[in-house]
Order: structure tokens, then C-alpha cells, then sequence
């Protein structure tokens, strides 16, 4: 049973890799100085919750040999997000609540992404409503996003599954403003 522990699991692995590739991307400072997301928490989460997306949204298509690696790459995020309220001084009783929050509000930015990935002016709306939040984007900033969760949805569609499943997510390239 021991032993079971100790032995090195791939998958979680794999996982743990791919969810690094998320948060690497979403961290980039073009998006926050360029772009003008605000480089505040919200703005930090939605630009997590933007690429986990892109990276759940290819993972459907492929939903009976992705399915656990998929849920998986979820109760990760959501694992980091505890730990991250946690590390910020957020009481106990309050961090089931929050990550609760988080979740229906995950789950309804799937939603508008998925329909904004087919019709552009959703997509805009979307972006508007949930990345920039508070703040107010030109109509570049807008456009450039927009632009890049296409690119990405494309990029990420052209992946052979076996490499996702590897946690080897390439994103293309971001464009500058």
C-alpha cells in the first residue's frame, strides 16, 4: 500500500504539467501592459479561467479518452485556487464558499466562451463582461483578445490528443498591441 504512495503516478504528472502551461500563459505581462486586463485578482483569475477553458474546450472533443485528465485538470486548478486563499490569509469557513463562487462562475464563463468562439460578437460581449470586468477596453484590446482565443482554439485543435494528454499544451504565440 506504501509503496503505492511513493510510486510516481503519470497522469498526475501529466496533469500537473499541463496546468503549469495554463498558469505560465495566463501569467504573461503583454496581456496585463499590453492588452489591459487588470493585473488585480479578478484580473489574474480570469485570465486563468480564459486558457483553462481553451484547454477544456479542445479536451471535449475528445471527451471519452479525455474525460478523467479533463476533471482532473479541474480539481487541480480549483486545488491551487484553495491554496492560494489559504496562503492569503482567507479563513477557513470562508474558502468553500469562495471556491464555490469561483466554480459557478467557471462554469458560467464556459458557457459564454463556447457560444463566443462561434458568433463574434458573443465572444466580445463575453470578453468584455468577464476579463476586462471593471475595466474599460479600447476597441483593440477587445479585438486583440478576441483574436487570440481564436488563434488558440485553432492552435490547440490542431494538438494530437496524445500530446495533451502528456500535459505538452502548446499555445501559439501572442500577438503584441
Amino acid at each position: 500500500m506504501l509503496a503505492s504512495l511513493l510510486r510516481p503516478n503519470p497522469r498526475r504528472a501529466a496533469v500537473h504539467a499541463a496546468y503549469g502551461r495554463i498558469v505560465e500563459r495566463a501569467r504573461l505581462p503583454l496581456f496585463y501592459t499590453g492588452w489591459g486586463v487588470p493585473d488585480t485578482l479578478d484580473g489574474r483569475f480570469e485570465l486563468l479561467a480564459l486558457h483553462a477553458f481553451l484547454v477544456l474546450n479542445r479536451l471535449k472533443r475528445d471527451h471519452g479518452a479525455t474525460a478523467g485528465f479533463a476533471q482532473a485538470l479541474f480539481d487541480t486548478m480549483f486545488a491551487d485556487l484553495d491554496r492560494a486563499l489559504r496562503e492569503m490569509g482567507a479563513g477557513d469557513l470562508g474558502i468553500g464558499r469562495r471556491i464555490k463562487a469561483m466554480a459557478t462562475g467557471f462554469y458560467g464563463r464556459i458557457a459564454a466562451y463556447e457560444k463566443g468562439l462561434a458568433d463574434a460578437p458573443a465572444l466580445a460581449a463575453a470578453l468584455r463582461r468577464n476579463l476586462y470586468g471593471t475595466a474599460v477596453p479600447s476597441e483593440a484590446q477587445l479585438s486583440l483578445a478576441a483574436d487570440y482565443m481564436c488563434r488558440q482554439a485553432a492552435a490547440l485543435a490542431a494538438q494530437p490528443v496524445v500530446s495533451l494528454l502528456a500535459g505538452d499544451i502548446a499555445f501559439a504565440a501572442p500577438e503584441a498591441e
